[in-house]
């Protein structure tokens, strides 16, 4: 005997609402009540005690290595994320699928470990430490070994986000361009770039995200010398260990922002792409 079809309508429907009701109470717990709590939190005391947190001499200068460091991370990943994408999908090569497991690796490597090696091979008693010293060349416990981990653990987003993309894309437009006489660089500004501009936009949102919210492989590289080589998720942590929470929860609130607005754009970005 079969079940009616109202009967698996029923059922269909009650499935429906338990799931949406699981996820939203796991939205809710994990999501948005920490969020609520970190404003709550950094708001206590009121707005003027809020921004004299955000007005101190190493929070500002933990925002400016942030941004910085951001700054500097987004254009190298995007060249490597736009370069890797178009080898990837458009042509055969060996070591192919050897370059897409490189691609995948900050993903499976701990970033504490990652910071680790650069440790090895720039730190003191690293293979390149003595080299470095003679030449007067500083790069961890200074912002170039920020940079760098930074650049490490988030040069995946953008080629991530593109190689599916231009993969389900194809290249027959841009051989329709190159037959009708068009060069490869006016074939690339033209068909591609114009075929992948939101989801370059998303993975670069992305990476501009975990770059800005890294803690990890900077923690290992910084030193955490104070106004110096913290970050702002650094500075979060010395000042919560310093019992300041006012203060922790004032900066931290900053990551939060980024969070909401990453999570806006994500969204609005991914209409868009459905869209297309």
């Amino acid at each position: 005997m079969t079940d009616s079809p109202g009967i698996k309508i029923q059922r269909s429907t009650g499935l429906k609402i338990t799931l949406i009701l699981v996820s939203l109470f796991f939205v809710g717990l994990f999501l948005f009540l920490p969020l609520i709590e970190i404003f709550r939190k950094a708001l206590q005391n009121g707005f003027s005690t809020y921004f004299s947190a955000l007005a101190d001499s190493e929070t500002r200068s933990a925002i400016r290595l942030t941004l910085i460091t951001a700054l500097l991370c987004i254009p190298f990943n995007l060249l490597f994320g736009i370069c890797a994408a178009w080898a990837l999908t458009k042509f055969d090569f060996f070591g192919k699928k050897f370059l897409l497991t490189l691609i995948d690796l900050p993903f499976t490597v701990s970033p504490v470990i990652s910071g680790l090696v650069f440790v090895l091979i720039f730190g003191a008693q690293g293979w390149l430490g003595p080299w470095l010293m003679e030449h007067d060349i500083k790069v961890v416990f200074a912002v170039p070994g920020i940079v760098l981990a930074t650049l490490f653990v988030s040069f995946p987003y953008v080629a991530r986000e593109l190689i599916p993309l231009m993969e389900t894309q194809g290249s027959e437009e841009e051989q329709a361009a190159l037959t009708l006489g068009a060069n490869g660089f006016q074939t690339f500004w033209r068909i591609t770039i114009p075929n992948i501009r939101w989801g370059l936009l998303y993975g670069v949102i992305l990476l501009n995200a975990r770059a800005m919210g890294e803690f990890g492989a900077v923690s290992v590289v910084s030193g955490h010398i104070r106004g110096l080589t913290n970050t702002i998720p650094l500075q979060v942590e010395i000042l919560y260990n310093e019992y300041n929470f006012v203060g922790a929860f004032a900066v931290a609130s900053l990551l939060a922002f980024l969070a909401i607005i990453t999570m806006v754009l994500k969204t609005f970005l991914e209409h868009k792409e459905t869209d297309l």
